[in-house]
Order: structure tokens, then sequence, then C-alpha cells
């Protein structure tokens, strides 16, 4: 490539050349490599975001790199897997409430694929469709893995003294949430007759247990939409499977009980239990599957726990 040439061409421009086939991988690199030896110093800040962008559209080709969204990526099994994917080379679309953790976390995982940040409440519908929609560029505006992963449970009263407050939020996070986001991002998957979608759901989705009541029915609706979803986008290749984990180590229990630390604590107490990166690496387990397997659905427990009821403590 002619060097002349090469001054003239802002890094902001090579997306464009690429997809409309005007340059190939070696011109790319021959690019990146030129700027980043000849740019003057006093403009490399300012040069960085974009010869970083040009560099991951290099890399997502040359990897083959799907691209995937995840819902509540900021704590707990959902950063754990934002992490995960990140080391195995999958670009990140992750959702959140935490503005200022999601830019933390596009900071960090950057520096090893590309990444973007939603800042939405899978509550408000509006929101997600906006936010999702608003994914333009390549790779983010093609994704290839949905994992479902925001929810949380609210209380843990018999049904005669729940709070309708608390069920509000859990059907309108676990179930409604789900369904938001799902019914923004499944169209262009149908489209392209390719996709993945992963359901975190819970051993509560699998059977009931004293004062679980709603919650309880909330991971139980998580559990027969899945089935539907696999049901109805048979035709058009994507996958459908869930995630079910049993006691997770995570901010659950300090939500559950409104912030009372010591009381959550004491839930994990006297056993090992999963941890997030345990759920995250079960999650990279079925995205890494070959194209003709689906795992459709999977409980994980840790060694100590046998059903919702039965655990084991030292």
């Amino acid at each position: 490539m002619n060097c002349l040439k090469a001054v003239k061409i802002s890094p902001t421009s090579v997306t464009t050349k690429f997809k409309e086939g005007l340059w190939d991988k070696p011109h790319i690199s021959m690019f990146l490599c030129y700027r980043l030896l000849t740019l003057p110093l006093s403009r490399k800040r300012d040069q960085n975001k974009h010869l970083a962008s040009a560099f991951s559209l290099l890399l997502y080709k040359d990897l083959d790199m799907k691209t995937a969204l995840i819902t509540g990526a900021t704590s707990g099994i959902g950063l754990a897997t934002a992490q995960t994917l990140a080391d195995n080379n999958y670009a990140l679309v992750l959702c959140g409430r935490n503005k200022e953790r999601l830019t933390q976390l596009k900071e960090e995982l950057s520096q090893l694929v590309p990444v973007e940040t939603l800042c939405f409440d899978v509550r408000d519908k509006e929101k997600v469709e906006e936010q999702i929609n608003s994914l333009k560029e390549f790779p983010f505006n093609e994704i290839n893995i949905l994992i479902n992963n925001a929810g949380n449970a609210h209380g843990l009263d018999p049904i005669d003294k729940g709070s309708l407050e608390d069920w509000d939020a859990m059907m309108d996070i676990n179930v409604k949430g789900l369904l938001y986001v799902s019914h923004t991002i499944i169209p262009k998957m149908r489209e392209r007759k390719n996709g993945h979608i992963i359901n975190i759901g819970s051993t509560a989705g699998k059977e009931v247990y004293p004062n679980g009541n709603v919650y309880c029915g909330s991971k139980h609706a998580v559990d027969a939409i899945t089935t539907g979803m696999r049901l109805d986008l048979n035709p058009y290749n994507i996958r459908v499977g869930a995630v079910n984990p049993g006691l997770v180590e995570t901010n659950f229990s300090q939500v559950r009980f409104k912030g009372d630390k010591e009381r959550a604590d004491k839930v994990y107490q006297g056993y090992m239990a999963l941890q997030p990166q345990d759920v995250a690496d079960v999650i990279l387990f079925a995205v890494t599957r070959p194209p003709h397997v689906n795992i459709a659905d999977l409980t994980v427990m840790c060694t100590a726990q046998a059903s919702s009821t039965v655990l084991k403590k030292n």
C-alpha cells in the first residue's frame, strides 16, 4: 500500500473500506503498523481509540469472533461470564444499570476484545428497544449469542405475607425483562437464520420450596419460556437453552434480604457454594459446542446441595 495514501486515510474509515471490499486484511495490517509508527506523539492519544477499533475489526475477522450480549453484566454470574467470554475472544455487548461499572468494564475488557456497553433497566421496554437498536456499528450490530442473565429475588415470605412490590419486581425483571430483550434481538437472528440464546434459570424453576412462591413462579416461567422459544425458533436454526444454577455465592441473597448482609452471609456458611466462575464455565461450554449440538437444559449445583431444601453443612 502506498504510504502517501495511508497518511490521508483516517482510522475511522477502515471499517467502511473493509466492509465494502476495498481493503483486505493485509491492507489493514499495513495501515495500522504505519499509523502506529508515524503518528506524532501529540496526536496518539486522540487517535488511540480509532486505532483500537480498527485493530479489533481485523482481530474479529481473523478469529471468526462472535458477538455476545449479556444482561446483568456488572456483577455475579454476568460479570464472570463477560470476563470468561472476553478471555475466549468473544466481542461483547454488556448491559446493566450501573453506568460507572459498565464504563470500568469496557475499559478493562477492551484490552482483549471489542466491547460496547448499554445502560438500561430490563423492565423498561422502550429503553430496552431503543438501546439495543442503537447498535449500528460492526461487530455489535450482529448479536450471535444472547445471554439473558438479569434477574433477582426479593423477599422470602409466605404467600399470605408477601409484598406486592417484591412480586412486581421479580415478575418484571425475571420474566418480562427477559422477554423484552429477547423480542428485540430475535428478529435479526431469525433473519440470519442463526443465533444462540441462553436463559439463566434456577433450580427454583425446577422445584418449589417454602416461601419461594413468586420467585419460584418467575423461574418456572423462564423454564417454560425457554422451551417455547426452542420450539418456535427451531425452523430458523436458532439454538435455545437454559443454565439452571443452584446456590451461587453472589450478592443474590443480599438483594433478597434487602441489604441485610449478616443474614445474607449465613446463606453461604458451612459449605462451598458455587462461585460465579463455575457458572460462567458452564456457559462457555454451552456456547462453544459445534453447530449441531444444543445444550437445551442444564442444571448445576454445588456438591453439598442435593435439592432446594437438602443442603449438607459442616
